[in-house]
């Protein structure tokens, strides 16, 4: 019978930039990683393995005191930049991460990437922590001390942030409380407050980890060690020395130097191990080949390079599968699954990885916003025609979101040429906000220009002993009763009946385009005849259908023009209605 055993947690980390998810695993595991980061935001995707005698070192007295029995070997960090290791963290039917930690800057609160988090973690059904990060910021806050501990102001700043966080949380469908008022782990989340920089709360936070890990999560840690490997693909890189290699994590069985393994890829192939390095304890996977151990084999969980050959075609957040042939078949149906080929309108969408394909997916989806095509690759012409044919009835639709993948520059050139919009970015909801916010200038625009051809709001009277020809055009004075006429509009009479266009407005023998409340005027009215559809004295109207007096923007209207607008209105209602 196959050995069983309890592996390792593997736990994502995520988070806004900036909020602390790297310098809290640097506390962990006692590097400086993030202080030779680019700017300190994570630039790599990295994989932290902590056996337990860390944890213990760390969480000592408090392990005591709970006297919680631990069985699991330690705990398995994914570190990323954004969220791409999380949903390239992908396997069939859900996540790979068994847990993970929001890491929220308690002083900011939520923003747009902690929400983005949110949405993915829901969407995987991965359960989580949220590390309230920057408590050391706090005013007053005195290092390692309690916070009951705290002077009163302190523990007030601190409560009227954490309810805050409380709050928004509770507007994306979740409960949360502080971590030690929860008895039912699975239906409230744990806020754990720390700082990542003193280490504050982390090993209560490392606690509570490992606590949920064993509760709740038994069955789904229990693996099979002998039983052929399972794995996805983190990341694909060029390594100097060792050529094209993949970071892979291993969720279950085991996998051994010289195995045969089939890699997920645009045509999944097979190809055989040459090489396993495994980062030492507590270093993690972005530091230089020298810091890795050269293994025979490594067992779930574990964070591993892979050195093989035609590496170089492999897919980030596609699996590996230790195995041959009949296993291709299965590996290029998953990705048949992800990807969208449709017949109706809708965006095109090309993502560098399988992962990150599937994630912005879920997230157009979730706005409803319709999808013709999602692809894996370069953005390329085919798609920018694809666009173009939809951008012919759809304006709105007919455009390529780019997630992250090389946009080729004859297809740069041809969507210049067929004005097709192409956007780009490498942050999910900033990508779908540039998207949103195009839709909405466009839109301001072409209402802009709707509003431009609206008339005004007008109202005028024939003067009386001022016809100064009867018709070919009319010619008469009138004066402006309320809001302003301008050459081009049609005129109204009271019982809703349209007579004839102004298409000339003269003052003192000169013409002007437009004349407002007060003034006295000549007007040539086309298609009229004074006598017969307008006689002297008559009040008539500018005519706007009841369409564009929707359109109208009442803010920007005087309180008279609003007075005759309800008129107009009024007289185009009751000439419908008869």
């Amino acid at each position: 019978m196959a050995e069983k055993i309890l592996r390792e947690p593997i736990i994502s980390v995520l988070g806004h930039i900036d909020h602390g998810k790297t310098t809290l695993l640097d506390y962990i595991r006692g590097t400086v990683v993030a202080s030779r980061e680019a700017g300190g935001i994570t630039q790599h995707i990295g994989a932290t393995d902590v056996p337990f005698y860390v944890i213990r070192e760390i969480c000592g007295p408090l392990l005591r005191k709970l006297k919680l029995k631990v069985e699991i070997r330690g705990l398995l960090f994914i570190d990323t930049p954004g969220h791409e290791a999380f949903i390239n963290l992908r396997r069939r039917g859900g996540s790979v991460a068994d847990l993970a930690i929001l890491v929220v800057d308690i002083n900011e609160g939520l923003m747009p990437q902690s929400v983005e988090a949110i949405n993915i973690l829901r969407h995987f059904r991965v359960p989580f922590v949220v590390a309230a990060n920057k408590i050391d910021l706090i005013r007053g806050w005195i290092p390692n001390k309690p916070l009951g501990e705290q002077q009163k102001f302190v523990r007030d700043e601190f409560y009227k942030k954490f309810y805050n966080l409380v709050s928004q949380i509770s507007t994306h469908g979740f409960n949360s409380d502080l971590f030690s008022n929860i008895r039912d782990f699975t239906k409230t989340v744990a806020i754990v407050p720390i700082s990542a920089k003193n280490g504050d709360g982390v090993p209560e936070l490392l606690m509570i980890l490992m606590g949920l890990a064993q509760q709740y999560l038994r069955g789904k840690l229990t693996i099979s060690r002998d039983k052929p490997a399972r794995g996805t693909i983190l990341e694909v890189k060029e390594e100097r020395g060792l050529g094209t290699t993949i970071d892979v994590i291993i969720y279950d069985g085991v996998l051994r130097k010289g195995d045969k393994i089939v890699v997920g890829s645009k045509e999944p192939f097979v190809t055989r191990v040459k090489a396993l390095l495994k980062p030492k304890p507590l270093d993690e996977m972005r530091d230089p080949s020298d810091k890795f151990l050269n293994v025979d084999e490594v067992y779930a969980a574990s964070g591993v390079k892979i050195i093989a050959k035609n590496l170089e075609n492999a897919l980030a957040g596609c699996p590996i599968y230790v195995g041959g042939e009949e296993l291709i078949e299965k590996i290029k149906k998953e990705i048949m699954d992800i990807e969208i080929h449709d017949e109706k309108a809708g965006v095109i969408l090309k993502a560098d990885t399988i992962g990150s394909l599937e994630a912005l997916i879920n997230s157009l989806r979730s706005k409803k916003i319709p999808i013709k095509k999602a692809t894996i690759g370069k953005v390329s012409n085919s798609d920018v025609i694809e666009a173009l044919a939809v951008s012919q009835t759809y304006k709105y639709l007919g455009v390529i979101l780019s997630f992250n993948s090389e946009i080729l520059k004859d297809a740069e050139k041809l969507a210049l040429d067929k004005g097709v919009r192409i956007f780009h970015n490498n942050v999910i909801y900033k990508l779908i906000e540039d998207y949103e916010e195009w839709i909405k200038r466009e839109q301001e625009r072409e209402r802009a220009k709707i509003l431009k051809r609206i008339p005004t709001p007008a109202k005028i009277r024939l003067l009386p002993k001022f016809v100064f020809r009867q018709s070919k055009p009319a010619i008469v004075g009138i004066e402006v009763l309320a809001g302003k006429i301008s050459s081009g509009i049609r005129l109204m009479r009271e019982d809703g009946r349209v007579v004839g266009r102004v298409r000339e407005i003269q003052s003192e023998g000169k013409t002007i385009k437009s004349a407002e409340m007060g003034d006295k005027v000549a007007i040539a009215i086309e298609n009229v005849t004074i006598g017969r559809q307008l006689n002297e004295g008559d009040v008539v109207y500018s005519y706007i259908p009841l369409r564009d007096i929707e359109r109208l923007d009442i803010d920007s209207l005087s309180k008279e023009e609003v007075e005759i607008l309800a008129e107009i209105k009024k007289i185009m209602k009751s000439k419908q209605n008869e």
